[in-house]
């Protein structure tokens, strides 16, 4: 297995960005990450203004996928995610977040990581669910920062992006250059405090590269369904923008009307909030695999 370690950090999404390494597709590969805050938050008692805010959000990468030509897609398997820190950060800062205009100081927050359980404040126990906040490749044009997510993925925040499922990027220039981070040991849909349990670790994946065919991007798929989704700068907007690539894969792949998409969506799918605290608001539109399979959509 192929070890992408935590010293190769980019801070954008960018063509620029010199790739670590160039890999056959089909390798496993391992990202070794920091948190969020790339690692500066050691306890309750660092100073937060003291951060060096230039370095939040950082992804560990790029990785260059050999065969990958700009048009092609990127099917990324995500085979593990492992939260190998102890604890987890978190911050609640006024103005950040839904609810950062009730705040006046800043507080961080370490939340103990036990026998596969957070210890929130409270002393409210919640099972580990570790997740991908942020896995992108480079945009066609200039470069964007990790702390933002678009059509190149970025900074989602999206729960479904998880061990167990498979996430589908475009290839926008040769090689992809992946990179991710931000991993979380948990966060609910909508991230509303504007962080979720921010902790190092460890993820394994391999690419296969896509020739040929045209989805609506970024795309996931699981067990459960098949997801659309997309990021904008307004909440409506993209809560549009997911359910449109969604019934566009209907139209595309289903053989369905226009019109019969979007009333089976509004009968079977579920539009979700992925998180609304980033640059770019993110919704992700989700469609039962047993739909799926009746309209006969194999990815």
């Amino acid at each position: 297995m192929l070890t992408i370690t935590r010293e190769n950090l980019v801070y954008s999404m960018s063509a620029d960005n010199r790739p670590v390494c160039r890999v056959a597709a089909n390798t496993d590969i391992c990202f070794h990450t920091c948190d969020c805050f790339e690692d500066q938050i050691e306890s309750e008692n660092t100073p937060f203004n003291a951060l060096d805010w230039s370095r939040v959000n950082p992804a560990t990468g790029p990785v260059y996928i050999e065969g990958a030509d700009v048009g092609d897609i990127l099917k990324i398997s995500i085979k593990r995610v492992t939260i190998t820190a102890k604890q987890a950060v978190m911050v609640t800062v006024s103005q950040l977040g839904v609810l950062g205009d009730e705040l006046t100081q800043p507080e961080v927050k370490i939340v103990p990581l036990k026998e596969g359980k957070a210890i929130l404040p409270g002393g409210v126990e919640v099972a580990i669910n570790p997740m991908i906040g942020v896995i992108g490749v480079a945009p066609a044009g200039e470069g964007i920062s990790c702390g933002t997510p678009d059509k190149h993925g970025g900074n989602m925040d999206c729960k479904v992006i998880r061990e167990g499922a498979t996430l589908w990027l475009p290839v926008n220039v040769p090689g992809g250059l992946l990179a991710l981070g931000d991993l979380h040991a948990g966060m609910g849909d909508g991230e509303v405090s504007g962080c979720g349990l921010e902790a190092a670790g460890e993820v394994v994946l391999s690419v296969e590269v896509v020739k040929g065919q045209c989805y609506p991007l970024p795309m996931v798929s699981d067990s459960q369904a098949i997801y659309t989704i997309a990021s904008e700068l307004k909440l409506d907007d993209a809560a549009t923008s997911a359910s449109k690539n969604m019934a566009k894969l209907l139209v595309e792949k289903g053989g369905l009307t226009q019109s019969d998409a979007i009333s089976l969506m509004s009968i079977a799918g579920d539009l979700q909030v992925c998180q609304v605290v980033d640059p770019l608001k993110t919704c992700r539109f989700a469609l039962p695999v047993e739909v799926m399979d009746q309209l006969g959509i194999k990815l």
